[in-house]
């Protein structure tokens, strides 16, 4: 699944192709080169939701997401869309979107009725730990696992109890959302026991600042925002992910993950 920012604010890809004028020719070129380097799904965004991030208004959300989402539905892949707000669930599923990821996990009011209206759309529900503005300033406590798989597991038996069928629902842990560094890679190691719940499983770890954490060779490097230096984390992290069963990675850097997936399964054994 590849990252398609149309924000001018993103914590990691913020402004390079979201253009001043309001133009959004450098988002549809970037939507063409995904694909081309070998993305299965477009995954569009426009509202950040990096710690800290003010909610931005509807109208804003819809101009910066519908035309994309135009374009975006005639390259050949599944479209995705980011987005927590149900008007602008009903208004990109209106024009042919596939997939709604949602990190509030359809707990706005009426976007579950939005989903459960839909025939066929697929959604992702992931766990988020207070909101984007507070979620880091107190992250959770005590071991996280537990709350996040029954968290998951409710959230989506409610959507069930609505008639949406289980083959539609994706579940994601949230990395970094609202969980410290230690939290996010106890979900990486134990996320096989997430698999409990029943639900392919999505994991987003690209360009995280817990990659950096662990990975930078100075405090220094922590804190400095260089993006390039997470790119390896970021694509080990992912293989990490899949090994351990998650079915859909969301990435940045769609070309080197894609690389590193080949040389993984590559190395699979071989049936006999």
């Amino acid at each position: 699944m590849a990252i398609v920012n149309t924000t001018p604010d993103s914590f990691s890809d913020g402004g390079k192709f979201y253009r001043p004028d309001g133009s959004v020719l450098g988002v549809f070129e970037r939507c063409a080169q995904l694909v081309e380097e070998g993305a299965d799904i477009l995954d569009i965004g426009g509202e950040s939701t990096r710690p800290g991030a003010a909610p931005l208004l509807l109208e804003d959300e819809l101009a910066r997401v519908l035309p994309v989402v135009r374009h975006a539905v005639r390259l050949g892949v599944p479209v995705s869309v980011d987005t927590y707000k149900p008007e602008v669930m009903q208004a990109v599923l209106d024009l042919g979107a596939d997939i709604i990821n949602d990190i509030w996990a359809l707990r706005q009011t009426g976007a579950a009725a939005v989903i459960a209206a839909h025939p066929s759309c697929g959604v992702c529900l992931m766990h988020m730990h207070r909101e984007p503005q507070t979620m880091q300033s107190a992250p959770m406590e005590d071991e996280v696992l537990p709350q996040v798989l029954s968290f998951l597991e409710k959230t989506a038996k409610e959507l069930r109890a609505l008639g949406v069928d289980a083959r539609r629902i994706v579940l994601d842990p949230g990395i970094g959302f609202g969980k410290t560094v230690a939290q996010n890679f106890s979900l990486l190691a134990r996320q096989q026991e997430l698999l409990a719940a029943g639900y392919p499983l999505l994991a987003g770890w690209s360009r995280k600042s817990s990659l950096a954490a662990v990975s930078s060779t100075s405090l220094a490097s922590v804190a400095k925002l260089d993006i390039t230096d997470r790119m390896v984390p970021s694509v080990t992290a992912a293989v990490l992910a899949v090994d351990r069963g998650a079915r859909i990675v969301r990435v940045h850097d769609v070309r080197e993950t894609v690389q590193a997936l080949k040389i993984w399964t590559a190395a699979l054994p071989q049936p006999s």
